[in-house]
């Protein structure tokens, strides 16, 4: 049998419950009212701005289409030119980016919106974006105009007067340009402090002058000694029988007299043509008792008198 009281409560609780999804649907009901005026109102702006709108679709298409004829001329135009591929790509994609914001903003003023405001904001954002990224930019334009103008290529080596780096260019990228050192190293400089400083090509031209410096006796033949060095050049592995070598003396020095042996070698062949010279002129010096001098230091020991105060 059930008491008075529990019918009391499971009629409250019942009422409760209807007030619950009375209230749901009054929320949902007011949610859809909202929804249905703003749809109403959007649907009303467009009707009102169709004329516009048509206008800006028509703009849109055109142009783009307008900017892929753009693009593929510019592409072709890079081509004929011969610019780095990498530079080609990042100029074609900075003007898509470009061109495509240009456009959806100006199809956007032809409807009728206000892009004053984004503007300012598309700006400011630029500007902050850029103090923040201040290096990374600095080293994307070194990059840049490492590719255009080509102060050295890939396969070049490369001296860095800066921080004194050198090495073979074994690759070009947008930021960054990575040297081998002879003694198998690899280094990557920035291209900001590349294009910020002075370098030297030395594989630039297909030849290199060795210079090699050196010294005879003064009591030795100077003939002899121009007629064994000119021999022992001609024979060096790398040598350019086409160019003219040049012997000259330098300086009479305290202990010789000082010579200059200069010629010129095929790149490749620059450091061994240098070491081969090297080790022939000696080798030939001493053969034809060609002294080298060498300084030489007299030591001359004199007795101390009172050695018997030694401590």
């Amino acid at each position: 049998m059930i008491l008075p009281e529990t019918l009391v409560n499971m009629a409250s609780y019942s009422a409760t419950t209807e007030n619950v999804v009375e209230d749901a649907v009054k929320e949902a009901t007011d949610q859809v009212s909202v929804i249905g005026q703003y749809i109403q109102k959007l649907t009303d702006w467009c009707m009102s701005k169709l004329g516009s709108i048509v206008v800006a679709i028509i703009f849109m298409v055109v142009c783009f289409k307008l900017v892929k004829l753009l693009l593929k001329i510019l592409r072709r135009s890079f081509e004929k030119s011969k610019l780095d591929t990498s530079v080609a790509g990042f100029f074609v994609s900075a003007v898509k980016v470009v061109l495509n914001v240009l456009i959806v903003l100006t199809a956007a003023s032809i409807v009728g919106l206000q892009i004053t405001s984004f503007i300012t904001i598309l700006g400011t954002a630029g500007v902050t974006l850029g103090l923040a990224l201040q290096g990374s930019l600095s080293n994307l334009a070194g990059g840049l105009l490492i590719l255009m103008l080509k102060p050295f290529r890939v396969g070049d080596y490369i001296v860095e007067n800066n921080t004194h780096c050198e090495g073979t260019v074994v690759s070009i990228d947008i930021f960054y340009t990575r040297l081998i050192t002879l003694d198998n190293k690899s280094v990557v400089i920035p291209n900001g402090n590349i294009s910020n400083t002075s370098l030297v090509n030395v594989t630039e031209h297909d030849m290199r002058r060795v210079e090699i410096p050196f010294s005879v006796a003064y009591d030795s033949d100077i003939e002899k000694v121009k007629r064994v060095t000119l021999d022992v050049i001609k024979d060096v592995d790398g040598y350019l029988k086409d160019e003219q070598v040049l012997l000259y003396i330098d300086e009479f020095a305290d202990s010789g007299i000082n010579m200059y042996v200069k010629f010129y070698a095929r790149i490749e062949k620059f450091f061994d043509a240098k070491w081969d010279a090297m080790w022939k002129l000696k080798k030939a010096f001493d053969e034809n008792g060609i002294e080298i001098p060498f300084n030489q230091v007299d030591v001359h020991m004199i007795p101390c008198k009172n050695q018997g105060n030694r401590v």
